[in-house]
C-alpha cells in the first residue's frame, strides 16, 4: 500500500511540474478559455424554446423582402460563420459596404458590427433585416409574415409564454440572439489554456509568444481574442486606400467625433483562418499578408518570414469545432403570407 501511495504522490508531483508553464501563466492573464456553458445574454434568458425558434428564423429567407436572403446567407456556419466574400451581396444583388464578420462566438463580443453600432446580438439581428442593401424588409412586414404562419405563432408563444402577440419584431431578434449564443467553437487554444500541453504545436506556442511580445494582444485579448475596444486602423502607418477606403470612416459614422475617424472595433480572431478575406474592406485574402499589414500599420513592426509563419500557426490554433446544427423544417406559408418582392427602393 505504501508503495502505491508513493507512486501516486510521485505521479501527481510530476503532473504538477508538467503543468507549470510560464507562457500559459502569462497567457491566462491576457486571454480566457471559452465558457463550458452557453453564455448568458443581457435581458434575454436563453431557453431551449428560444434557441429552436431562433434557429428557424436564422435559416428562414422569408424574413427578407425578396424571400432569398436569410441570416445564414452572410453567416454560413459551414465556412467559418461568414460568407467568404469581399463584401456581402444582398437585396437586388446589391453589394454591401463592408466585409461580413463571423457569427461564430459573436456573443462574446463587446458590441457588434465593425463600428460597434449594435450593443448586442438582438440589436444586430434587426439591422440587416432593415438594411436596403441586405434584406430590405420592415418590422411591419416581418411581423405580418410571421403571424401569417400558425406554426410560427405557436413557436413564439412557446418561446415567450404569457405574452400577447408574441410573434413580433423584438422577439424575433431575441430568439435569433438566443440561437447565436450557442455558436461557440472550442479550439485547441482553449484545451491548451485548460492545461493540455500537447494541444499546441511548438510553432503555435512560439507564435503566441510573439503575439504577446510584439503587442498584438494589446488589442486582441480576452475570451474572443479581440471583439472589444476601438482602435485606429493605421495607428503607426496607414495602409493604402484600397485596404483602408477613404470613404469609410468607421466608428465616426456612429459617434460623429473626429477622433473616431478610421477607428474600428478590434476584430475577434477566433476561427480567423476560415474567414478570409480580411479587414472591414475585405481586400486581403491571405492570412499571412494580413498579419504583416497589421504588424506594420498598428505596431510599426516588420516581421521576419519565420515570425509571420509562427503567428499564423498560433492563429490556426484558434480554429474551433462548430456545434452540430440540424437544419430546421420551416413553417409553411399560407395564403396571407406577404409575397416576395425584388424591387430595389
Amino acid at each position: 500500500m505504501r508503495h502505491i501511495l508513493t507512486a501516486l504522490l510521485a505521479s501527481a508531483a510530476l503532473a504538477g511540474v508538467a503543468q507549470a508553464d510560464p507562457l500559459r501563466d502569462s497567457a491566462l492573464e491576457i486571454f480566457k478559455p471559452l465558457p463550458s456553458t452557453i453564455p448568458a445574454v443581457k435581458d434575454n434568458p436563453v431557453t431551449p424554446e428560444k434557441i429552436e425558434l431562433g434557429k428557424a428564423l436564422f435559416f428562414d429567407p422569408r424574413i427578407s423582402a425578396s424571400g432569398v436572403f436569410s441570416c445564414y446567407s452572410c453567416h454560413n456556419l459551414t465556412t467559418g460563420g461568414d460568407d467568404n466574400m469581399e463584401t456581402s451581396v444582398g437585396h437586388g444583388w446589391q453589394k454591401g459596404p463592408r466585409n461580413s464578420p463571423t457569427v461564430l462566438n459573436a456573443v462574446l463580443n463587446e458590441a457588434q458590427f465593425w463600428d460597434g453600432r449594435a450593443e448586442d446580438l438582438k440589436a444586430q439581428a434587426k439591422g440587416p433585416v432593415q438594411a436596403g442593401v441586405e434584406m430590405a424588409n420592415t418590422p411591419a412586414v416581418v411581423e405580418a409574415t410571421l403571424n401569417s404562419m400558425p406554426a410560427y405563432v405557436n413557436l413564439f408563444q412557446v418561446a415567450f409564454p404569457g405574452e400577447e402577440n408574441a410573434a413580433n419584431f423584438d422577439n424575433m431578434a431575441k430568439a435569433i440572439e438566443a440561437f447565436e449564443a450557442t455558436l461557440v467553437t472550442p479550439a485547441p487554444f482553449d484545451a491548451w489554456l485548460n492545461g493540455d500541453d500537447a494541444a499546441l504545436s511548438d510553432d503555435a506556442k512560439a507564435g503566441l509568444q510573439l503575439f504577446v511580445d510584439k503587442g498584438c494582444s494589446s488589442c486582441h485579448s480576452g475570451v474572443n481574442v479581440g471583439g472589444h475596444g476601438y482602435y485606429p486602423f493605421g495607428l503607426i502607418e496607414k495602409p493604402g486606400s484600397e485596404i483602408l477606403p477613404p470613404g469609410d470612416k468607421g466608428r465616426f459614422a456612429v459617434t460623429e467625433t473626429a477622433d473616431d475617424e478610421y477607428v474600428f472595433r478590434a476584430a475577434p480572431l477566433r476561427n480567423i483562418a476560415l474567414t478570409a478575406p480580411y479587414f472591414h474592406s475585405g481586400k486581403v485574402w491571405d492570412l499571412a499578408v494580413a498579419v504583416e499589414i497589421m504588424a506594420e500599420s498598428q505596431l510599426g513592426e516588420a516581421l521576419k518570414p519565420e515570425e509571420t509563419a509562427q503567428i499564423v500557426a498560433f492563429l490556426d490554433s484558434l480554429t474551433g469545432t462548430v456545434p452540430v446544427i440540424t437544419l430546421p423544417n420551416l413553417p409553411p406559408e399560407t395564403a396571407t403570407t406577404p409575397r416576395p418582392t425584388a424591387v430595389v427602393q
